[in-house]
């Protein structure tokens, strides 16, 4: 095995493991460089020493390409521990809390609610190994990011991460997209592709918006994820591949399962393992922190002095019901930041739609009885669905419910029974 220090491009040629040293000056030099190596050899497994680096700044190296990290001061052991690991001359032990926590907020994953805690401390176990994962949750609440966490924590970290929104492709290109073509296969085949399967090459592929994909590529991946093999349009071999899907929806796919508007058998090919992220009004007491973090986050993206937000600016985006999650947080944070001229947000510079809570972070006997009713609706139908295994006919029984009552709760908060149902 070939170990560099600090090497020069020439020398990373032939290289197996490569250690950089990084500092806040050198980062979007290391950034590059980390990318172009993974662009030309993906075997060689890249740790990064970070000197000074935040963790966002870290979590754009993972990205970028980086298998592993280490932040100055460190021990020595600590080092080796994870060159072994690099070299795969060690299992991959779960992590515990802290270590999960914290690579995860490189991750931009933030937060300590219970629901999201939960979904956090599964992630060692999720990425360290191959099966199927299906991620559900609202626009916005992280999917990409949950789905980006996973690979970056598995063996497959050094390999390809192929991200893909089925919503954007236009239904006559998604085979050809996925799975390829040959030149001349169809009327605008004007040049033979490799498809983004052959793209994530021993890595994974993120498939967004799972539920857009028409009926006719629902099929071909079924069969690519049983067989792991497939064949470009208009091709006559066959293809084999070596890829981890994740696929995301921010839709009830098992209802549409029952409509027949998507394959039963790919549902549950894709569902075997099933992280549903909660929504951020479901997690309030995140707010804070997740405020506080995109807001350095953002200071320092706009090479500006970190800002402080007011008390009052705090209520008032807690007081918020976030229809668009973390990405419509994160978006408000950012635009604060660039239009604000002092060294403190205030409420002023918080663009929100205006609600009962905007002025005093104070909410109306209304609206938090609303709230405290929906979230208890929800934790007691989950408990439910999760003490009887996700049978609705015997969680039902046990609420003392109608069972079509129970059921139409169920669907008022988008509460899936295969969630709570073992693989």
């Amino acid at each position: 095995m070939r170990l560099l220090w600090q090497p020069t491009l020439a020398q990373q040629e032939g290289c197996d493991l490569l250690l950089m040293p990084v500092q806040s000056a050198t980062l979007e030099a290391a950034i590059a460089q980390v990318a172009s190596l993974r662009g030309r050899s993906l075997a060689c497994g890249v740790i990064v020493i970070c000197d000074g680096l935040e963790m966002d700044q870290i979590g754009t190296l993972l990205t970028a390409g980086a298998f592993d990290f280490v932040s100055v001061p460190y021990a020595p052991r600590e080092l080796h521990t994870r060159l072994q690991r690099a070299a795969g001359l060690l299992p991959r032990h779960r992590l515990d809390a802290a270590a999960t926590v914290k690579i995860a907020r490189a991750h931009d994953l933030v937060g300590s609610h219970p629901s999201f805690m939960k979904q956090l401390a599964s992630l060692p176990v999720i990425a360290g190994c191959d099966a199927s994962v299906l991620i559900l949750g609202e626009t916005g609440t992280g999917k990409e990011v949950f789905a980006r966490a996973i690979h970056y924590m598995s063996p497959r970290s050094s390999r390809p991460l192929v991200a893909v929104n089925c919503g954007a492709i236009p239904t006559e290109l998604v085979e050809s997209e996925l799975f390829g073509c040959m030149r001349g296969a169809f009327t605008s085949a004007h040049a033979a592709r490799s498809g983004l399967v052959r793209e994530a090459e021993g890595g994974t592929l993120f498939l967004d918006e799972i539920d857009s994909l028409p009926l006719g590529a629902q099929t071909k991946l079924l069969r690519f994820l049983q067989e792991k093999e497939y064949r470009p349009i208009g091709g006559a071999g066959i293809c084999h591949a070596d890829v981890r899907v994740i696929a995301a929806s921010n839709h009830d796919l098992a209802g549409l399962t029952e409509r027949g508007a998507f394959r039963r058998d790919l549902y549950f090919r894709l569902n075997v393992l099933n992280m549903p992220l909660p929504a951020l009004r479901d997690r309030r007491e995140d707010i804070p922190a997740l405020a506080i973090h995109f807001t350095e986050q953002c200071c320092r993206t706009s090479r500006r002095p970190v800002l402080s937000l007011t008390s009052q600016a705090l209520r008032k985006l807690t007081g918020y019901d976030w229809p668009g999650n973390v990405r419509e947080l994160h978006n408000v944070i950012e635009r604060a930041v660039l239009f604000c001229q002092g060294p403190v947000i205030g409420t002023d510079y918080l663009e929100l739609p205006r609600n009962d809570a905007s002025d005093t972070g104070i909410e109306s006997f209304r609206v938090a009885k609303a709230r405290t009713v929906d979230a208890f609706e929800r934790s007691y139908i989950e408990r439910l669905l999760t003490e009887n295994a996700g049978n609705i006919t015997r969680a039902a029984s046990a609420a003392k419910k109608n069972r079509r009552a129970f059921f139409a709760l169920m669907q008022k908060h988008a509460i899936v029974p295969e969630r709570f149902r073992a693989i």
